[in-house]
């Protein structure tokens, strides 16, 4: 099959990207832990470690941003949204120790970002398991750096998003209009499935889904309605099983409905998901879901679950050019609170 490209040239935004820096401190050798993610090079390659042991092997497109751009750009992307890996979080550290790790981040890609305004935004990291911590953070990406929202995990520890615990972080994020990127990450029943990469395959589609079920179902956009919250990788299962959802709720509200009486349904309109689907009848029908203003072009750049060829699957579907202007950077701006006119 003859390679396709979308009509609707302009700006592309792609909103799932992720980058790490060079190099940063051991954070394990300074604080006296374990646990902190450490950046190895072994027999020419560059691995994440994770307690001494192999996490992922990454390669020079996640540091070098010229290198990106030069790749990206061949594809028609204009602007990449970065956001570090998430198993740099460290929720699991002390919130200190965290945060010392969230600056070093945050500190990167602003830095990207100033060097490269029309080419690159930032979503920064904060540690979630310490409300205040994290606060103040918020307020440093803000009002220090310039960043525009952050990127979060799926659960904390494990703890679901809509924990009342949480909610203090949510609530400051909106009151500084800081958009939230939420991302799958330490998936639910990982342990037992290790085999066959089904942690990525089965396990971040039910992690997205947790995350929306649990904001939802806590109240969390009912009590928050100006939050901008996307939710990566097509926004999982969600979108695929709302009926399901939708149908539980109205059957067992004495289970469901505990803390919101308003239907899951309603909110379809009140969330964006990027297009992270690997299909286009997928894509078609999540458009068809959850509206076309509330689907967001993103890749999940450089790693191979990514959309290897950006645009691809959109180039599969016969959308209308206002649809796709909407999909590769409108619906982006929208969600970030920032104007097109700085990126053309």
């Amino acid at each position: 099959m003859n390679e396709q490209k979308p009509k609707a040239n302009g700006l592309r935004i792609d909103i799932h990207s992720h980058v790490l820096p060079p190099a940063w401190p051991d954070f394990n050798e300074r604080f006296g832990v374990s646990g902190f993610p450490t950046l190895e090079q072994e027999d020419g390659r560059t691995i994440i470690k994770r307690h001494g042991k192999f996490f992922r092997e990454v390669w020079l497109n996640i540091t070098d941003i010229e290198l990106r751009i030069a790749q990206y750009s061949k594809h028609g992307v204009s602007v990449q949204v970065i956001s570090t890996v998430p198993v740099m979080f460290s929720y699991d550290q002390h919130a200190e120790h965290a945060l010392a790790m969230s600056q070093v981040l945050n500190d990167h890609v602003a830095e990207e970002q100033a060097a490269r305004p029309r080419q690159v935004i930032a979503l920064g990291t904060v540690p979630m398991q310490d409300a205040d911590t994290a606060i103040s953070e918020l307020r440093r990406l803000k009002e220090e750096l310039n960043v525009p929202g952050i990127q979060i995990g799926s659960n904390v520890n494990q703890k679901n998003l809509g924990d009342e615990e949480f909610f203090p972080i949510f609530e400051a994020a909106a009151d500084l209009g800081l958009a939230i990127l939420v991302h799958p990450w330490q998936m639910m029943g990982q342990a037992d499935m290790q085999k066959y990469w089904l942690p990525w395959l089965v396990g971040m589609p039910a992690e997205v889904s947790r995350a929306i079920c649990s904001m939802i179902f806590a109240g969390v956009l009912e009590r928050l309605p100006a939050l901008r919250v996307c939710f990566g990788h097509g926004g999982g299962a969600f979108p695929f099983t709302i009926g399901r959802i939708e149908h539980g709720f109205n059957m067992r509200p004495d289970l469901v409905a505990v803390d919101n009486p308003v239907n899951p349904r309603e909110y379809l309109d009140r969330i964006w998901v990027d297009s992270v689907t690997h299909d286009p009848k997928a894509l078609r029908y999540l458009l068809d879901v959850m509206g076309e203003r509330r689907v967001i072009f993103g890749t999940d750049y450089p790693f191979p679950l990514g959309e290897q060829k950006p645009g691809e699957v959109a180039a599969q579907l016969d959308l209308p050019e206002e649809t796709l202007r909407a999909l590769f950077a409108d619906n982006a701006l929208e969600w970030l609170g920032l104007d097109k006119q700085d990126y053309l």
